[in-house]
């Protein structure tokens, strides 16, 4: 998995791109969601427009993420999820957890 991330508006962005399978980078994953944190952000967009496969660690990973955020107050959205991650997401009945959202306007005009 790779990610960038950026914080506009009080909008932390992840974007993530591989296979979200719990590698070592989700500690730097967390890392940059605690400084956000720490900054009073809060809300977040996981943009996973780009993942291919998610197994348990990586969705492990989104829960902590999520878990962080509305621990203080925040809120995690995830952006376009592929037809596959979808289909997970459903599964799981992670979409009932998460917000989905197609647009990074959906949030900043909520």
């Amino acid at each position: 998995m790779n990610f960038t991330h950026e914080t506009k508006n009080n909008l932390l962005v992840i974007r993530l791109s591989g296979d979200l399978i719990g590698e070592n980078n989700s500690a730097s994953v967390i890392g940059v969601v605690a400084n956000a944190l720490e900054q009073k952000v809060k809300m977040c967009i996981v943009d996973i427009s780009d993942l291919r496969y998610i197994n348990s660690s990586g969705i492990g990973l989104l829960i902590t993420i999520l878990t962080k955020f509305r621990n203080k107050g925040g809120e995690v959205y995830l952006m376009k999820p592929s037809e596959s991650v979808q289909k997970l997401l459903v599964i799981t009945k992670l979409n009932a957890i998460f917000h989905i959202i197609q647009s990074e306007d959906e949030v900043l005009k909520s």
